[in-house]
């Protein structure tokens, strides 16, 4: 019998926890194949504190070959699966075809920026769902205070210092909050400015902040950015965005150069490649992750339609805590199908949740305990110190450093505007 291969399609948190538990489990049994874009995995919910100057990238940056020793590494976008002959094709960093035969395939390519037909928004609004994003952004918000204070023009001065982001979930109240107090940092440092506060938006059609999470970690979340000065626009969205502003809904027009767009994310297009049934445009799997008809592919992460057995013809919401515990079970359920362990369903229990929003404030509600300010703040830092594979001691000093000093506030010019589209199916990589 050939040695089984079993081969994994993305290296977020589905498939970097499905890669590490296969390695344990196989014992060199088996060959574990990794394909990815980048040679490390994400810790996205950190990436907020890379914009806002707080954290160096490369702490949320987790290096693939030193954390899954027995994992092969491949370098390249998935492109197309052919089931019928069990091999995934792809392109590597230089262009070039590949292809990897497979015994067990796990589907985990997450997903990308959500996309709306709104006029202007592809053209002059950017994501945040990577590294060159949040790069892209913290370089903006720094270029464009220097740029503020060296107009002359007041009206140009204060719609370089307006910031309006989209999306008042977990993205982008974090996005906001960092923001806002690295701005309000960079500005004070600008004599020129004295007068001219920068002027964040957060808007949102739904009616309250956080809308996915319980209402009081709403209401803190709300309380502490209206209390910074943050304009909570809810009921509100983007009717039309140019190069000098956006118009919102509701009619009126914000002079603006920074649109940062949060209003969701969608299943890599790369499901929609695969030819594999879907179900709202995820792939569709059953409770054991296992996509009908084809028992030798598992679906997890943000590209599957995982059923929730907490909540009865729904599917799982696209979080990392989901994401994480369904590539462990993937691999616990490959790992089952060669002898080793049993099959199981998917089951989950909550948490709870921890939203960072700078400063010394943040809202959680660990096992259902409501917690904020300086408790929840601990809480966030600790489960972030618990939950990275890698580089905590490093994390735990740069968050020393910006309490004690001040965040660097250098254009490295690493990152221009033209080369992190919106409408990108690897928000991972820049787009030359």
């Amino acid at each position: 019998m050939a040695r089984p291969r079993i081969v994994i399609v993305g290296a977020g948190f589905a498939g970097f926890h499905a890669a590490r538990r296969l390695a344990r489990k196989a014992r060199g049994a088996a060959d574990v194949v990794l394909v990815n874009p980048t040679d490390y995995f994400l810790y996205l919910p950190l990436l907020p504190e890379v914009s806002g100057g707080v954290l160096d990238p490369r702490r949320v940056t987790v290096p693939l070959a030193d954390t899954l020793p027995g994992v092969r590494i491949v370098l390249g976008e998935v492109d197309g699966i052919d089931p019928a002959g069990r091999a995934v094709t792809y392109v590597d960093p230089e262009g070039r075809p590949g292809r990897l035969s497979y015994h067990r395939l796990v589907l985990a390519a997450g997903s990308v920026n959500k996309l709306l037909p709104i006029p202007g928004v592809a053209d002059h609004a950017h994501g945040f769902r990577g590294i060159p994003e949040a790069l892209h952004l913290r370089e903006r918000l720094i270029q464009q205070i220097e740029m503020a204070d060296a107009a002359d023009d007041r009206a140009e001065r204060e719609a370089r210092c307006t910031f309006v982001v989209v999306g008042a979930g977990y993205t982008g109240t974090e996005v906001a909050a960092q923001g806002q107090l690295f701005t309000d940092e960079i500005a004070r440092r600008h004599p020129r400015l004295d007068g001219i506060r920068p002027r964040w938006l957060l808007l949102d059609v739904a009616d309250r902040v956080l809308p996915g999470l319980s209402d009081r970690m709403s209401k803190v979340a709300g309380r502490v950015l209206r209390q910074r000065g943050v304009e909570v626009c809810l009921g509100t969205s983007v009717a039309e965005a140019t190069a000098d502003g956006v118009r919102l809904s509701d009619g009126r027009f914000v002079p603006s150069r920074t649109l940062v767009w949060c209003v969701g994310v969608r299943p890599d297009p790369l499901v929609e490649a695969t030819g594999l049934p879907t179900t709202a445009g995820r792939v569709t799997v059953d409770e054991y992750l296992a996509v009908p008809g084809h028992p030798e592919i598992l679906a997890c992460g943000d590209a599957a339609a995982v059923p929730d057995p907490t909540r009865p013809g729904e599917l799982t919401p696209m979080t990392a805590q989901h994401a994480v515990r369904q590539g462990r079970l993937a691999a616990d359920n490959i790992a089952a199908s060669y002898g080793v362990g049993r099959r199981r369903t998917y089951q989950h229990r909550d948490l709870g949740f921890v939203v960072d929003l700078g400063g010394w404030q943040a809202t959680a509600n660990p096992l259902r305990v409501p917690l904020s300010g300086p408790p929840a703040r601990a809480v966030a830092r600790g489960y972030h110190l618990w939950s990275l594979p890698a580089n905590r001691a490093r994390t735990a000093a740069d968050w020393l450093f910006a309490a004690v000093g001040s965040r660097p506030s250098v254009q490295l010019g690493l990152v221009p505007g033209a080369e992190v589209p919106l409408d990108t199916a690897a928000p991972e990589l820049i787009r030359r």
